[in-house]
């Protein structure tokens, strides 16, 4: 059995990911920021475990890591760091709080689990670990200063880790999505003060596929990451996008 732990589970991407890794035939720990019916109902429809935990706060990652593996009887082989937070707001105008809520989250919520899962990962004699980036890390993009400088530095954090952790077995790798058609797109409509419907024909504008990507379709590359075969793929960054950013770094 293969335990895997995915964050920001109740999310579209997350849940879709945690359906996947189930389907794949891994045991799935699903995490959300507390215990709740929707992360209950989440874990007995994949046949797994509630994981609740603030991935901010370091302390409950490690709490949280620890509780999971005892309950599964396993250590941690596959963690996918998919938490995250995100508002919009011009930089001149974004409140402080509000902008280190997002890096504390979406940055350093990645590297408490990375930290977390790591010696359990090297008593297996192996890992995958997959950080959930975003197009917005590569591209940037107004009004989200927060949000893209995190998600650059999840990047920059895949490339170190891969260095680091792939003497020790362990594969880290990212993907940068692109709009994918979740309820994070009502954010960016409130944002934009138009419909959600007509949000997501803007943003299908842009992409050369013609239309946003699903989260099954980005589950998939994350399936793909997670598999224990790929052990020679580390440190790289699959851009799930529609063609979007295409050969840019």
């Amino acid at each position: 059995m293969r335990l895997a732990l995915v964050t920001g589970a109740t999310g579209g991407l997350g849940r879709a990911v945690a359906h996947r890794l189930a389907a794949d035939g891994m045991t799935v720990a699903v995490n959300d920021r507390a215990a709740g019916p929707e992360l209950d109902r989440l874990a007995e429809d994949v046949g797994g475990l509630t994981a609740p935990a603030d991935v901010s706060d370091p302390d409950a990652v490690r709490e949280m890591v620890a509780d999971v593996t005892r309950r599964a009887g396993t250590e941690i082989a596959v963690l996918v760091a998919n938490a995250a937070y995100m508002t919009m707001a011009p930089l001149a105008e974004h409140d402080l709080d509000d902008w280190w809520r997002i890096v504390d989250t979406d940055l350093g919520g990645a590297f408490s689990c990375v930290q977390a899962v790591v010696p359990g990962m090297r008593a297996l004699g192996e890992g995958r670990i997959v950080l959930v980036s975003s197009e917005w890390g590569v591209i940037g993009w107004p009004e989200a200063t927060a949000y893209s400088a995190a998600k650059a530095g999840l990047i920059a954090l895949t490339k170190t880790l891969g260095r680091e952790l792939g003497p020790d077995g362990i594969g880290v790798n990212a993907i940068t999505p692109s709009v994918i058609d979740t309820p994070q797109l009502a954010v960016d409509a409130r944002a934009a003060g138009v419909s959600l419907e007509e949000i997501r024909e803007r943003y299908a504008e842009r992409v050369p596929l013609g239309r946003v990507a699903t989260p099954e379709e980005v589950a998939a590359s994350v399936a793909f990451l997670a598999d224990a075969r790929l052990s020679a793929l580390v440190g790289q960054v699959l851009h799930i996008d529609g063609g979007t950013t295409r050969s840019r770094v």
